[in-house]
């Protein structure tokens, strides 16, 4: 590209480049710090310009002005520009002299261009030289950074040639004490990871890190595929680590690279523990940081012994982790002092009495909003417990209603024909539903073994009516068009409870409202194993068969559910000793054997002649031989 000179409005064209709409011109802006614009005409006359997110990613921390010019175009924009793809893009990038990995390059008008760089007080050069280029009609230009700056702050490479975790690793854990701006919600949020440095990179990170963990296929991977909720997990843990590194070690560019430092691991360890979470949360962050290792140890480069000695300090902080810190008590009692907890009796007869509520004010009101979620309410209560064995959240949180039509919501399905977690009605007259449940946590163990059963007549009465008037009067509420909610129960805003937490609030504050305590949802599975363990357990379904409904064995309640498991084996084997000893005693009718002593010698030898003494040896003679039997 041969330079031309310099024109008035002080800037000196580069070059000339044309595509399939727009024509590029790239000039240099002559002030004190030359920046790199690029004046692009389209056919259609219009005045634009383009933000290139190579640049914008190297604004934070470096010049206020110009980040703060990206933010307020953003910002009059409302985030909404149009996007250069293809042969557009190649062409400004290449022109540009950009990094070919840009994501995206967005287009806005040149008058919110100017009006952000009065708010932002730019300097006056680049004011002039965008009112000059303003008055020639289809212009557009790409704003950047100084080159210098650029070439000082450069973006790390996404895939560095040498790979190798910081030794020596921390012997101890470091002392923390939480910051003073201490925040439970530290982790990177969307609305921060937008205005990172170098975002591009992390997002490259997680999308390599995505496709190494759940590819189905993956022979450089330990193990099989991840599920979509571990997936979900370790994305979790990840950009928690990654918030607790930006907001309090002040790393300002968050990337997966920052696994490879132990001594960050060692203090977000530390953070933990001073935070009071519990041994559970802070395995399993050491168990996806296990799993990023691994990533990086299948990348070019990633052979360093560093990861197989990082991968067993992980090993051993885990191990130690889950052995000094405690694990939250479960134990009924404990639960109950702090209002965590109610019995099964109990649990049934507040269940209940809002099943018979609910019909009482449906007849009595008709159908209407308020009712209508009063009936949703009552039917989620009952499947949660006492008409059915509890089943697992995620089943319930799955279930798709009978109006359903359409293909499996699960997002691990890989069966063309599955009809995923179901609720089905085989008949009207006599009423007669079915819950049909493909997609439990133990299918993969169970050999894909369905859990499957006629739902009982009380509950199928009660689901029918809601899934009837009330249901579709919570859909027009919601301003949804039809049974645009293929979930049978649905939070207060007409969609699913897709993320588990919303239902245990859900159920919580419901919960409350019935005169309960604020139990969890998931606590009822203990609730019901308790009951059925206890020695004064009522009359009811076989604990295989339960279990088999709870999709779990009678072995797991044992060793999660039945907290009063152990304690209560030892007493009753404390009782029946006594009644034991007392069997001992009344059946020992023979008489007592003679106790009286010997005069014989304790050694039980013979003492014979001296004339003898061939034949036999004498007790001490004898002593000796067993000693020195016994030393060899």
């Amino acid at each position: 590209m041969q330079a031309l000179p310099l024109t008035q409005s002080g800037i000196q064209q580069r070059g000339l480049m044309s595509s399939s709409e727009y024509t590029f011109k790239l000039v240099q802006v002559c002030l004190p710090e030359p920046s790199k614009l690029v004046v692009m005409c389209d056919k259609r006359k219009r005045q634009c310009v383009c933000l290139c997110q190579v640049y914008k990613s190297c604004l934070d921390g470096l010049l206020p002005n110009y980040q703060a010019f990206y933010r307020v175009c953003s910002r009059l924009t409302k985030h909404q520009s149009t996007l250069l793809s293809g042969q557009d893009k190649q062409l400004l990038v290449a022109l540009a002299g950009m990094d070919v990995s840009v994501p995206y390059v967005a287009v806005v008008s040149l008058a919110v261009c100017c009006r952000a760089l009065k708010l932002c007080k730019v300097p006056a050069a680049v004011l002039h030289a965008f009112d000059d280029i303003r008055l020639k009609p289809a212009s557009q230009v790409v704003l950047g950074l100084p080159e210098h700056i650029l070439a000082a702050h450069a973006q790390p490479s996404p895939n560095p040639v040498q790979l190798q975790m910081t030794t020596p690793f921390p012997v101890t854990l470091p002392e923390c004490a939480l910051p003073a701006d201490f925040k439970k919600q530290h982790g990177l949020l969307a609305k921060l990871h937008k205005h990172l440095v170098h975002r591009a990179v992390l997002a490259q990170h997680m999308g390599e890190f995505k496709s190494f963990s759940t590819s189905p296929f993956q022979l450089n991977r330990k193990g099989i595929a991840h599920s979509s909720r571990t997936w979900q997990n370790s994305e979790k843990h990840v950009y928690l680590f990654l918030g607790y590194c930006h907001h309090y070690q002040q790393v300002s560019q968050p990337t997966l690279q920052l696994f490879l430092s132990s001594p960050l691991i060692a203090q977000f360890v530390s953070f933990h523990i001073a935070a009071g979470h519990s041994q559970l949360y802070i395995r399993n962050f050491l168990s996806c940081a296990k799993c990023v290792l691994r990533w990086w140890q299948s990348k070019p480069g990633g052979n360093h012994p560093s990861f197989v000695a990082g991968l067993e300090w992980l090993q051993t902080l885990g191990l130690q982790v889950a052995d000094q810190l405690p694990r939250p008590s479960k134990d009924p009692k404990g639960l109950a002092d702090i209002g965590k907890w109610m019995c099964a009796a109990d649990l049934v007869h507040t269940i209940h009495g809002a099943e018979q509520q609910s019909q009482a004010q449906m007849q009595q009101q008709g159908v209407n909003v308020e009712t209508s979620r009063d009936m949703h309410d009552a039917a989620l209560a009952a499947m949660i417990f006492s008409h059915l064995p509890p089943v697992r959240l995620s089943c319930i949180r799955s279930l798709m209603g009978p109006a359903y039509l359409g293909p499996c919501l699960h997002p691990d399905c890989k069966e063309p024909s599955c009809e995923g977690n179901r609720l089905s009605i085989m008949s009207e007259s006599p009423l007669l539903m079915r819950i049909s449940l493909p997609h439990h946590k133990n299918a993969r163990k169970w050999g894909k073994a369905v859990i499957e059963f006629d739902v009982p007549s009380d509950l199928a009465q009660l689901l029918h009516t809601y899934l009837g008037a009330p249901r579709k009067a919570l859909l027009e509420h919601h301003l949804l068009i039809g049974d645009a909610c293929p979930y049978v129960f649905m939070d207060m805003h007409g969609r699913g409870f897709v993320a588990a937490a919303v239902l245990t609030l859900y159920w919580q504050k419901w919960l409350v409202s019935k005169g309960g305590v604020p139990m969890n949802p998931s606590m009822c599975r203990q609730v019901f194993v308790d009951e059925r363990q206890s020695d004064s357990a009522t009359a009811g379904p076989s604990n295989q068969g339960a279990a088999m409904v709870m999709g779990h064995s009678v072995k797991q309640w044992d060793k999660w559910y039945d907290m009063q498991y152990h304690p209560r084996l030892a007493q009753n084997a404390v009782d029946g000793m006594q009644t034991w000893r007392a069997a001992m005693l009344q059946s020992h009718t023979l008489a007592a054997p003679d106790l009286t002593l010997s005069t014989a010698l304790h050694c039980g030898h013979v003492l014979v002649s001296d004339s003898e003494e061939s034949r036999y040896q004498s007790c001490c003679s004898d002593s000796d031989s067993d000693i020195d039997i016994e030393l060899d």
